[in-house]
């Protein structure tokens, strides 16, 4: 009898288990609902020999049913002061998105073919910047328990549908507990380790989680971008006009 009840527990336990999909839908749920955010940022760039570059930045989001809209602005240095990005991200279809150059006063559309390349000189890539939509990916049915820090978390991997995706697969830790991203590794086109993501200092705000702090490490040429959220207000009320590509050569 008791063979047979520790049979029945194991069983239960392989029925309830969380897939992939739903460990990133959940993961997806606790970071939406902002509706709209404004932030600041700090973007801190690391080369390979240690010296550090600080840029200011300011970045408007707004959280749409299709893909939200995202439009970012560099304040400082002088060097890249009123450069923008503006990202209408789609669940079905490659991303759209436009970088105004204002030493150029010229607007330049990101190809798909593009979109692995260096975000601004930064260790992020246009890819990185667009927001991670669930169905983008196709996910690893097997997912294992892992001690991450001090935290227990799902560790599988999520595959980019997309054929020009500069990813062959990525990593993911999530936090068992709160279903909060903990870490993701990007695998290049060759399959190898190519950069990794520590994702901290997650606020509640609202009601709704936020992230404090994004520590991008490339292994391959020993380059780290950190960015970190100065400011961070949701529900700010924030409309489709402010994200048209107009507003990038305001």
């Amino acid at each position: 009898m008791k063979r047979i009840a520790i049979l029945s527990m194991t069983t239960c336990m392989t029925l309830f288990a969380l897939s992939g999909y739903e460990i990133a839908k959940k993961a997806d749920e606790v970071t939406s609902g902002f509706e709209s955010s404004i932030s600041t940022m700090k973007m801190i760039m690391i080369n390979s020999a240690g010296q550090k570059s600080v840029r200011d930045m300011k970045g408007k989001t707004l959280e749409k049913k299709g893909g939200d809209k995202s439009l970012m602005e560099f304040l400082s240095p002088a060097d890249v002061k009123g450069t923008k990005l503006l990202t209408y991200q789609h669940i079905d279809k490659d991303d759209d998105q436009w970088l105004y150059l204002p030493a150029l006063k010229r607007v330049k559309r990101i190809s798909s073919r593009n979109k692995s390349g260096s975000f601004m000189g930064s260790e992020f890539s246009y890819e990185d910047i667009s927001a991670q939509e669930v169905d983008k990916y196709t996910y690893q049915k097997e997912i294992k328990e892992v001690s991450c820090g001090d935290k227990t978390c799902y560790k599988g991997e999520r595959i980019p549908k997309d054929k020009l995706s500069g990813y062959t697969k990525q990593v993911t830790w999530i936090d068992k507990e709160n279903f909060l991203v903990y870490k993701v590794d990007y695998y290049d086109r060759k399959n190898s380790l190519l950069k990794t993501a520590v994702f901290s200092d997650y606020k509640k705000i609202d009601g709704v989680w936020r992230v404090g702090k994004i520590d991008m490490k490339n292994h391959q040429n020993d380059k780290e971008t950190v960015l970190i959220w100065v400011k961070d207000k949701i529900k700010a009320g924030l409309s489709d006009k402010e994200f048209n590509k107009r507003v990038l050569k305001r």
